[in-house]
């Protein structure tokens, strides 16, 4: 699905094989006086979207968006799995749906494998909602915007530098094609903390100094191996606790709260020391991510932020981020914001769904009811921002901004087929090298 691929029935292919591929369905084929291809472009009211990766969040993303617009119609699926594909068409067409009459989806519309995600990108959507493991998202935003769609896509948007790069190149190309892109990244479409960034920009806490932020939460679901399934179904479906798959938790979750202080800062950092390890969750059903991180960062301005984050049940959950100023200090999580000082304020207006205020943001976008989007290149760099945190934990080393952004780690396996795929050694500070 990323950096490599397979046929439907999980043929074997390799990296180097599937990017060929891949830029041979892309390249060229669609002249740039043709990246206006949507209905609504042409004169209708309809956007036709597909989403693919058909699990939670997937669904969750199809809801989100029939409820941003009735413009909407869901009109194709892709995943890996057919009984993930089933059961997210079987519920947006449901009793249970409310807008069930705008996501019928018919079989030839439903695409199985490893290259389902090509033939949707491929058929008449005018949007792609992205929602598969982070690993996949590099080639599939690339494969979309090649094929001049507009794009959803969640975060993070890559688990490695490699990835990273692929991102940012296929950003550059959105905006040559003039296409809309937003990212899941869903505090930036919250009003509470739109409302909290404008008062941090007007000097309402001083000149920002430092910050601190938090993903602290228990456990989460697990899969075990079903010994039915081969080592790669089964990591694809237990995908939380593989690197090359989620990034670990620190970038497929804490990605949030770390967008957040590169936003309240108003850049990326240049340097990470970390540490972190694997306490609790040390079975062989738990892959091999860890289950805690802290993380200093250093911005150009000199500005520090602390970073933590854990899965571990038992402890005191924390969500949130703090942002101090030479005069006040801010406290934000989802559905709050306030400011600390001498002149507090709380934040008490209307705090609309961001999950579908984001795609409200989109649609606007591709409609020109709203500013031109393209969210990607920013949310790279927030991505990137988790992903050198987590190789200075792994390493013990500190790493830097451009020495993690030029770094030639790639965590793709080496094809992708349903087959034996051995879990990696848990990482071991001061002996795993930095690649």
């Amino acid at each position: 699905m990323n950096k490599a691929q397979a046929t439907s029935n999980g043929a074997d292919c390799s990296r180097r094989d599937f990017v060929k591929a891949t830029a041979v369905v892309a390249g060229g084929a669609i002249p740039l006086a043709a990246v206006a291809t949507s209905a609504y472009g042409a004169g209708s009211d309809q956007l036709r979207a597909g989403l693919i990766g058909c699990g939670n969040r997937g669904t969750g993303a199809a809801v989100n968006i029939l409820q941003a617009s009735d413009q909407v119609r869901i009109v194709a699926l892709a995943d890996v799995f057919r009984d993930r594909l089933d059961g997210c068409r079987h519920y947006l067409s449901s009793d249970d749906h409310s807008n069930r009459d705008r996501a019928q989806i018919g079989d030839d519309r439903c695409y199985v494998g490893f290259d389902a995600y090509q033939q949707l990108v491929n058929s008449d959507v005018d949007l792609v909602l992205l929602a598969t493991p982070p690993h996949f998202r590099p080639i599939h935003f690339q494969a979309a915007i090649n094929a001049g769609k507009h794009v959803f896509m969640e975060k993070p948007v890559a688990v490695d530098p490699t990835g990273i790069r692929s991102v940012i190149e296929s950003a550059k190309e959105a905006d040559r094609r003039n296409l809309s892109v937003v990212a899941g990244t869903q505090r930036r479409h919250e009003a509470c903390y739109l409302a909290l960034m404008d008062r941090i920009r007007d000097g309402a806490i001083g000149e920002v100094v430092a910050a601190r932020c938090f993903w602290n939460m228990g456990g989460l679901w697990v899969k075990k191996h079903d010994p039915n399934w081969s080592d790669m179904e089964w990591q694809i479906r237990n995908w939380l606790y593989f690197t090359w798959l989620s990034g670990d938790h620190i970038v497929e979750q804490h990605v949030h709260n770390l967008d957040v202080c590169n936003w309240a800062i108003g850049s990326h950092p240049i340097s990470a020391m970390g540490m972190g390890g694997r306490e609790v969750r040390t079975a062989p059903k738990y892959g091999h991510v860890f289950d805690h991180f802290a993380i200093e960062y250093e911005y150009p301005n000199g500005v520090v932020m602390h970073s933590y984050c854990r899965q571990i049940d038992g402890c005191t959950v924390r969500v949130a981020e703090a942002i101090h100023g030479s005069t006040a200090r801010t406290w934000s999580e989802s559905g709050r914001a306030e400011i600390l000082g001498q002149r507090p304020w709380r934040f008490d207006a209307t705090n609309p769904n961001p999950y579908v205020v984001e795609h409200k943001d989109l649609i606007g976008s591709i409609t020109n009811d709203g500013p031109h989007l393209n969210e990607a290149k920013r949310v790279a760099e927030s991505t990137l921002t988790a992903i050198m945190g987590r190789m200075s934990a792994y390493t013990g080393q500190e790493i830097t901004w451009d020495k993690a952004l030029n770094s030639q780690l790639d965590l793709s396996p080496p094809a992708y087929e349903f087959s034996s795929l051995p879990t990696p050694e848990v990482a071991v500070p001061g002996k795993t090298p930095f690649i």
